[in-house]
């Protein structure tokens, strides 16, 4: 459980996304209502995969985006976290370090999601060590990819964050917990402000692992990728340094669940703590954004929202209808759909959107965000 004390509690203040939908929060706010989905035939030259179509993030090329240099061995994952992390300090402008946002200083924490990091790279290299000549030559530089760290460290390089750096993985709760452990590091006094979110690639490997995974109710769930982050910080130093909170953290609740049908009042029973704390009424909120997932998950999430919220139907969110399964990334991507609608004014100003996810390993969580 994580609850704000009054009147102290952290804003989100900035945020963006790489997503299918496009290489900017722009993108993804633009296309969210769409109704289109963002699925695309797989070229079987290309891609030697179980799946037909995915949820690819459209001309993501890392040496064209980010430049050759230091790009050699960058992976995808890294490459979509240190784009999205850049396009965030940056405003979204295509200008240099020196102008990012400003108060986002060297001292600024990083809390970023992901599930193994990059399991392609993780395999490519096993497979290096053993079919390699002897002694098994592989590539030193690729490496550091192998470590579930990767992307954030590099994004933190690249950028030049000295603060907190730290690696979350959860499933489908890692934008959550990703959430939370931002606020405990402000609140030890370790940042003040913190980027936070998550990342997830697209790849052969990771298609292979999720359809041997996957129960067949949910496999014809197109897989996503992408990266959704956002910049934390005290109420106060948003406004010092002329940035208005887009939404203010409420509170967390998570649970652990043996299997789906315990998922069901697990989840129901971290949605009510979370909203007897803070005193919002079922009937009052404003939307829901759910994790969207496949099988017997989303069939208990939609349930326990049900025993949770009585009659009530509050609107509905489902980032995954258009990005995908973004596995690691989808509650992140959940939050940046709240703070889009919010930014249209399709989720009013006070209102409060209710985040909830399950993952297939029985985590369950529930996150309250109030719209400035």
């Amino acid at each position: 459980m994580v609850n704000a004390p009054g009147g102290a509690a952290p804003v989100i203040s900035a945020w963006t996304a790489v997503s299918p939908l496009g290489l900017r929060g722009a993108d993804f706010t633009a296309a969210l209502r769409s109704g289109r989905a963002a699925g695309r035939p797989l070229d079987p030259e290309e891609w030697s995969v179980p799946f037909r179509e995915a949820s690819l993030v459209p001309d993501f090329h890392i040496r064209q985006i980010l430049g050759r240099k230091g790009t050699r061995s960058m992976d995808r994952a890294t490459g979509l976290a240190v784009t999205a992390i850049r396009h965030l300090l940056t405003g979204e402008r295509e200008h240099d370090e020196a102008e990012r946002l400003p108060g986002v200083g060297e001292e600024t924490g990083l809390a970023l999601g992901t599930s193994t990091g990059s399991a392609q790279s993780i395999m490519d290299f096993t497979r290096d060590s053993l079919v390699g000549k002897k002694p098994f030559y592989v590539d030193p530089a690729r490496f550091p990819n192998t470590v579930m760290n990767c992307a954030a460290g590099q994004s933190a390089i690249w950028h030049g964050l000295r603060g907190p750096n730290t690696t979350i993985a959860g499933g489908r709760a890692t934008g959550l917990l990703a959430l939370r452990y931002a606020l405990r590091l402000q609140r030890a006094g370790r940042a003040q402000a913190v980027l936070c979110g998550a990342v997830e690639e697209f790849s052969s490997a990771r298609a292979w692992l999720e359809w041997h995974a996957r129960a067949d109710e949910d496999s014809a769930a197109v897989l996503g990728e992408g990266a959704a982050v956002w910049l934390l910080e005290p109420d106060a130093s948003a406004r010092e340094h002329g940035r208005k909170g887009l939404a203010e953290v409420l509170g967390l609740e998570f649970g652990c669940a043996a299997d789906a049908t315990q998922a069901r009042t697990v989840l129901a029973e971290a949605i009510g703590r979370l909203l007897d704390r803070t005193g919002v009424i079922p009937g009052e909120l404003g939307a829901v954004a759910d994790s969207g997932a496949p099988g017997a998950e989303g069939e208990a999430e939609r349930a326990a929202l049900a025993d949770a919220l009585g009659g009530a139907e509050p609107p509905r969110i489902t980032a995954a209808d258009t990005v995908g399964d973004t596995c690691a990334a989808a509650a992140a991507f959940q939050i940046a759909a709240v703070l889009a609608l919010a930014e249209r004014e399709e989720i009013a100003s006070g209102d409060t959107a209710l985040v909830t996810t399950v993952d297939r390993d029985g985590v369950v969580g529930a996150a309250l965000l109030r719209i400035r």
